[in-house]
């Protein structure tokens, strides 16, 4: 039965340093970016509303080149990780692994020196990427968030071998219980920019056009989908979902896989009646997704 259920939701987070911390994002109504000390407090209350798995993304204090912040056991994920395991008992705690919010030029690639030009049109991967680096990196992001308590880690960064990366680095230091959703089908897409300024990672030249998928080749994204399951994905994503809900049925229907939907902040942000988003959900849970992640997550559990 496809009937959407409170724990089918994952409600997302922004987590931020500091104490007493909430900023509300503009462009994102409702939602805030949150210290760890209140983030604690909001997800204590969750299981009430039915709601049993949260998504966490970070801010950092310090961004650099190669995104350090981002797998520093002291970095802000971990830290929230640990602090909401101390306190709230069975809440699944999946983390984002990824390097934008992190560097310095706000792209999901560590990228070598010296390589980029000023002339290299928008969306052409051509300013040098450090693939070795890259993947080495979301590694030890994804470890840092393990040893920190999380349950599942999630990379983002649509880099060619990156779960098999982090499924080695797991299973190497005793993580073998720790899942991977994977986000396999990620499009280059228009929906993200409120998300952007919540977890300020515009990038500051070209676009993620070059690495993130074509909204229109479907045939690749589904091959990225088996690639990523063959490499050791326990879940796989379709993101955005709203306007991929084709995408959503095909990847279900062709690898009968646990598959998770991304309702994204640009479809949060331009969707505010409640009978809407239950019927645009309800649309994603039928189409296939076992799991959905959106922004609506707490008020929607109410509704149903």
């Amino acid at each position: 039965m496809n009937k959407l259920k409170p724990a089918d939701l994952v409600m997302p987070y922004f987590v931020i340093s500091g104490k007493a911390r909430r900023e509300p994002i503009f462009t994102m109504p409702g939602i805030c970016r949150l210290s760890i000390d209140n983030l604690v407090r909001e997800v204590s209350g969750l299981k009430e509303k039915g709601i049993d798995k949260i998504l966490l993304f970070g801010l950092p204090e310090r961004k650099d080149p190669y995104a350090s912040e981002a797998y520093a056991e002291s970095g802000i994920v971990s830290q929230a990780v640990r602090a909401i395991k101390a306190k709230v008992r069975r809440l699944t705690v999946i983390t984002d692994v990824c390097l934008c919010a992190y560097t310095e030029h706000g792209h999901c690639r560590i990228l070598k020196s010296g390589v980029r030009s000023s002339a290299v049109p928008a969306g052409r991967q051509e300013f040098g990427v450090d693939k070795k680096g890259t993947l080495e990196a979301l590694a030890r992001i994804a470890l840092s968030h393990a040893r920190a308590g999380a349950d599942i880690v999630a990379p983002s960064a649509v880099m060619d071998g990156q779960v098999g990366a982090i499924r080695k680095i797991l299973d190497k230091n005793g993580f073998k219980k720790v899942k991977i959703l994977a986000y396999s089908a990620k499009f280059a897409s228009a929906f993200y920019g409120p998300f952007r300024e919540a977890l300020d990672s515009e990038p500051q030249f070209g676009d993620r056009r070059g690495y993130q998928l074509d909204p229109f080749d479907v045939k690749k994204a589904l091959a990225r989908v088996g690639r990523e399951i063959r490499e050791g994905a326990d879940m796989v994503m379709v993101k955005p979902a709203l306007a991929y809900l084709d995408v959503i049925y095909q990847v279900k229907q062709k690898y009968k896989f646990p598959l998770a939907a991304y309702n994204v902040s640009g479809e949060f942000a331009m969707m505010r009646d409640k009978k809407l988003i239950l019927e645009s959900l309800n649309a994603m849970r039928r189409a296939g997704a076992d799991i959905i992640i959106t922004y609506h997550a707490k008020e929607i559990a109410k509704a149903l």
